[in-house]
């Protein structure tokens, strides 16, 4: 049967709508090992996040969390509102996130909580999988105090689990090799924004200097591999037993075919077979990792989450920007995934800037995340907010 002509019956999701979900809260306070590992499984080397020296001469004065952090604390990479109503023999990926951030830094012994609440959904016909079901939700993310870190509007992209596993496309289904020399020169490539953070240090860039048109340092970095995915997923707090206070679940109530359900996140098994609780080896997660399960849901060979994709163009802005800038506001549509043996190099153009009603100084910016063949893995558009002289 054609794509075209399967149905997808979404009509659990609208009870839903607009009211809050259950939460699995953080049972410890954040720790500075945290804040580094996310730093380091996001490939994000900034010396604010991981080297205590030079984070004590920062404006900070101590180890400081990137802007990208607070989305390591949701059981669901920040996709459960996103992710309510069941939707029979279904899978899931991510379709983008957009962010809004405020001025409230995270540091080691925060205690950060998430609120979450769907948002909507609409359905379309796409190439990949017939009729699709483009769903959002909002994620409030607070610190102990009830400041407002950061909002996330994360969609979820919801089709029929045959439909995705069908469209595979096993003409890209072995990983690139690269020679000695060739991972030699990416090591130079990435090194080169790297040096732009060193170069920038703990100076400013001033809104004044900054035109439409000037081009962001590229940012390199792979090749993606299972160990780093594994990685990524390991620097998420709800990947770890015994890390949250898990609500009760069920992906099955949410349906997730069968073999792609599995005990991820059930509070219950974590206590008899934690084991079977890990999403790195049973359950929805594991397509990620094993290529097998990568094609029963679209995806030909092992892939990374896109709530690291969202994290990486978060840092790239706020690398760019500095200590004493922030990104505001982004939003980024997840186009392709990063594939295991592939690398990412992201670019970045300076669109133009403005004085928002707020008074602030803001520059208009956007990303392009691509492989190594050109292939689009993102697109983004983002405001940051620079000093003015």
């Amino acid at each position: 049967m054609a794509t075209t002509e399967l149905t997808l019956d979404c009509s659990d999701i609208d009870q839903y709508l607009g009211k809050p979900i259950e939460s699995s809260p953080v049972r410890e306070v954040l720790g500075n090992n945290d804040i580094r590992r996310w730093a380091q499984a996001m490939h994000y080397p900034n010396l604010l996040h991981y080297d205590p020296k030079y984070a004590a001469e920062s404006r900070w004065g101590k180890l400081v969390a990137p802007q990208s952090l607070p989305i390591i604390i949701d059981d669901g990479h920040g996709s459960a509102p996103g992710c309510v109503g069941k939707i029979p023999n279904s899978h899931l990926l991510f379709g983008g996130d957009e962010w809004w951030f405020y001025p409230v830094q995270v540091y080691g012994g925060d205690t950060l909580s998430n609120e979450r609440i769907p948002f909507d959904y609409v359905v379309k016909q796409t190439g990949f999988a017939g009729p699709t079901c483009f769903q959002r939700g909002d994620n409030f993310y607070r610190n102990q105090h009830g400041q407002l870190i950061a909002k996330q509007r994360s969609t979820a992209i919801r089709y029929l689990a045959h439909a995705g596993a069908q469209n595979t496309n096993m003409d890209d289904a072995e990983e690139t090799e690269w020679t000695d020399a060739e991972i030699a020169e990416l090591e130079t490539r990435k090194f080169e924004w790297i040096q732009m953070m060193h170069d920038l240090g703990h100076g400013k860039r001033y809104w004044d200097d900054v035109n439409a048109g000037d081009q962001l340092p590229p940012r390199v970095f792979g090749p993606h591999t299972v160990a780093s995915f594994a990685t990524e997923w390991r620097s998420y707090l709800f990947s770890v037993w015994g890390t949250l206070d898990r609500r009760e679940i069920n992906l099955e109530d949410f349906g997730f075919s069968p073999e792609m359900a599995g005990h991820e996140n059930d509070p219950v098994m974590e206590r008899i077979n934690p084991e079977l609780t890990d999403g790195a080896y049973y359950g929805a997660s594991r397509g990620h990792l094993f290529p097998r399960w990568a094609r029963t849901i679209g995806m030909p060979r092992a892939y990374g989450y896109g709530a690291s994709m969202g994290a990486w163009i978060t840092d790239y802005f706020a690398g760019w920007a500095g200590e004493w800038g922030m990104v505001v506001h982004s939003a980024a549509n997840y186009r392709g995934p990063a594939l295991s043996g592939d690398i990412t190099v992201m670019t970045g153009t300076v669109l133009g800037k403005t004085i928002d009603e707020e008074g602030r100084h803001i520059v208009q910016v956007d990303c392009r995340m691509a492989n190594q063949k050109g292939g689009v893995q993102a697109t983004a558009k983002a405001e940051i907010q620079l000093p003015k002289r």
